[in-house]
């Protein structure tokens, strides 16, 4: 069983930057990734960005790509997401995601999720 808890969300102007974490519990297998997903009001979830847990590979949805990173800390057994530039369309309820995936970008993919963060970005 794995457990995720995400943290760092709030209000932001646009421009500005957070970066969320995502500190995991339990057995974190080797071929797992990490991923972060986001949820706005009336809107479906959508991908942001995956990390293998193990090697470091990454993908990016095309809307933040260039203005997002994600990372991994295995000795914290944590994932980040620095988010640059940040918009007002970037506002959304962000999730924390663990699974056996290949950087697999749907939510089916993934296992294990977290409570959420709410990002807000004001214009």
């Amino acid at each position: 069983q794995v457990q995720l808890v995400e943290s760092g969300g709030g209000l932001v102007q646009a421009g500005g930057s957070l970066r969320l974490s995502c500190a995991a519990s339990g057995h974190m297998f080797s071929r797992f990734a990490m991923a972060w997903f986001r949820q706005a009001p009336g809107k479906e979830r959508e991908f942001v960005a995956a990390i293998r847990w193990f090697g470091g590979s990454t993908a990016y949805a095309d809307s933040v790509k260039g203005r997002f990173t994600i990372s991994r800390d295995n000795a914290e057994n944590t994932v980040y997401l620095q988010m640059n530039s940040l918009e007002p369309e970037d506002t959304a309820v962000y999730y924390c995601a663990a699974g056996l995936s290949a950087l697999g970008q749907n939510a089916i993919d993934y296992a294990y999720w977290g409570q959420g963060t709410q990002v807000t970005v004001s214009s």
